[in-house]
């Protein structure tokens, strides 16, 4: 399976929505050309910022084929998947190959709190649901509840051919280089899941990185990682450092209402999130937002 494809920064691209809370297409197409202008080298629909919580199963899927559409093979579009139950979740998959998805992010099951046996089975009948896509992982101890551990992600990576890689957003450096080091001599490729880590998730051997800022300010983070791959490993840093202060004043708002707010801020008009969140009030955290962006020459 070539998996060559699978780097970069991945962006968890926004869903853009109207008055009634259905995708906005026009939006979202645009919202497609910014991020691959922006350089980004893949696009996940539905991710956590991608709010796939609060969207339909018809919805996911007509949404799908408009970015399939109008990414028109420039970028790779991968699927997000975070449904609770195996059955939902291979028919989420089997959805996201019929139309036209380069491959499917998985994530643990929130809510419940799975053995590590249970967890297992859980990816392995995804995974052999649709044995020719490439499947990534996506951990997230931080919504979820609980973390997978690197014997799991390396059983899995070992035994099968199409769990090609992950997601780490523990924001645990040490789990990020775990998952890498328990997993080299296999084709097993690692994105690290905070922004802010780009820099050292690379430096410990991921791939790339999926991006939250790429949605708002793609050309700082992927400044991050187009310098790493060329050696300039101090102007990677440098690049890392500019857009920290940016990603780390969204900590204090609403998850992830934050996102929307910021492409907002640039004059994205992705429009609102879906409730029960809303967007931002004017007061001290989106005036500290607005401060991170002008200081960075964002707005």
């Amino acid at each position: 399976m070539n998996t060559d494809f699978i780097k970069g920064v991945i962006v968890p691209i926004l869903t853009p929505i109207d008055e009634n809370e259905l995708i906005d297409e026009a939006k979202l197409r645009d919202q497609v050309d910014y991020v691959i202008n922006g350089g980004v080298l893949g696009i996940l629909a539905f991710g956590s910022n991608g709010e796939f919580y609060a969207v339909e199963d018809d919805e996911m899927e007509r949404g799908l084929k408009i970015m399939v559409d109008q990414a028109a093979g420039r970028v790779p579009v991968y699927f997000g998947i975070g449904a609770i139950s195996t059955k939902k979740c291979c028919r989420l998959a089997k959805m996201a190959v019929e139309n036209g998805a380069a491959g499917i992010s998985v994530l643990q099951p929130m809510f419940l709190k799975p053995t590590e046996t249970e967890l297992y089975n859980h990816f392995k009948t995804i995974a052999e649901s649709v044995p020719e896509t490439p499947m990534l992982l996506y951990n997230n101890p931080g919504r979820v509840g609980y973390t997978m551990s690197a014997s799991l992600v390396e059983r899995l990576a070992k035994e099968f051919d199409n769990i090609v890689g992950m997601k780490d957003t523990s924001g645990d450096i040490t789990q990020t280089a775990e998952f890498i080091r328990r997993t080299r001599g296999t084709d097993f490729k690692v994105f690290g899941g905070k922004d802010t880590l780009l820099y050292a998730s690379m430096c410990h051997g991921a791939v790339g990185g999926v991006c939250t800022a790429a949605n708002f300010m793609p050309e700082l983070i992927t400044d991050v990682y187009n310098k790493f791959v060329a050696g300039d490993l101090q102007g990677s840093l440098e690049a890392q450092f500019k857009l920290n202060p940016v990603r780390l004043s969204m900590d204090p708002a609403s998850f992830p209402v934050a996102a929307k707010d910021m492409a907002n801020l640039r004059g994205r008009n992705v429009g609102l999130p879906y409730k029960p969140n809303v967007a931002t009030p004017e007061g001290p955290v989106l005036g500290q937002i607005r401060k991170e962006m002008e200081t960075a020459g964002l707005i």
